[in-house]
């Protein structure tokens, strides 16, 4: 599956800083009219606040990460998924960075945050039997579809029963077809599984019990409208110990942006980096993951 700048955005949220805490000095932050504002003041204050706190929680979060994990996140890893993101969104890649409040160098540490975190978890986490057997009750693989798009059962009806009849589904999808996305190219869809969140799950249900050259024979409805769907390349699910790999992944990718999952993961990370906070004002902003992995 495609990321997106979004996701990416979303999955270091709670991981990355958007500010650091002042050491202690005199030295001056503001001056005005009537005083100055220093480090020291302000520092007092930050350190009082909730988002203060919260950064001080991702700084020491991050840097554990790092120490630990950082030798498996190389920047040519960074940069690689750095440039599929910029050619997956071309001409519109500084608009979408602009609308997410992100610079470039932002985005590049979202995107090695987010891989220091799933190293950690691929470290510390390892799938069950029990829990790939699971996964691959709702597996599929990756299938190639078809499918053309009209406002009403009967035209759906229709075009099945000329398909009956021998008509080309890729020309009937140039003519018929209301998904202007699509149909030019015969109604043909990328590449999807089981996974995917951007189909109808209707519409992938129907699409799943096809087998190589059907076509669904009754009109399939979403909130599009209705579809006919065709299958163009379904290489069957086989057996479990084939797609291993697959279903790993699979349950890596869910557990990633799984909260509980993750806090557990990180508590393992902090537990093992030995912090120290001498601040006794912040000695408690660790607390969520401290109790997390006394509970395991």
């Amino acid at each position: 599956m495609k990321n997106s700048i979004k996701k990416i955005v979303l999955a270091a949220a709670s991981l990355v800083a958007v500010a650091t805490l002042a050491g202690c000095s005199s030295k001056t932050v503001v001056s005005m009219k009537g005083g100055k504002i220093t480090e020291d003041q302000y520092y007092k204050e930050m350190k009082k606040s909730t988002s203060g706190q919260s950064t001080l929680q991702t700084m020491i979060i991050t840097k554990a990460l790092e120490t630990q994990y950082g030798d498996k996140v190389s920047t040519a890893k960074v940069t690689k998924q750095y440039n599929a993101l910029k050619k997956q969104y071309g001409s519109s890649f500084s608009s979408v960075l602009s609308s997410n409040s992100l610079t470039k160098t932002q985005l590049k540490d979202n995107i090695k945050t987010n891989l220091l975190t799933e190293a950690a978890l691929k470290d510390l986490k390892k799938p069950t039997q029990k829990q790939l057997k699971k996964q691959w009750k709702s597996y599929e693989p990756k299938v190639t579809v078809s499918h053309i798009l009209v406002k009403t059962k009967k035209e759906a009806e229709a075009i099945i029963k000329q398909l009956d009849g021998g008509a080309d589904f890729a020309k009937l999808a140039k003519s018929k077809s209301t998904d202007t996305g699509t149909k030019a190219n015969g109604g043909k869809l990328d590449a999807f599984d089981n996974t995917d969140t951007s189909l109808d799950s209707t519409f992938k249900a129907a699409a799943f019990k096809l087998k190589q050259g059907e076509y669904t024979k009754t009109p399939v409805k979403t909130s599009y409208g209705y579809h006919v769907i065709k299958m163009d390349k379904n290489p069957g699910k086989g057996k479990m110990s084939d797609h291993t790999k697959e279903l790993t992944a699979q349950l890596y990718d869910t557990w990633l942006s799984d909260s509980t999952v993750m806090q557990k993961v990180l508590a393992k990370v902090i537990k093992k980096a030995n912090v120290d906070i001498k601040d006794s004002d912040l000695k408690n902003v660790l607390s969520s993951y401290v109790s997390s992995s006394s509970s395991n």
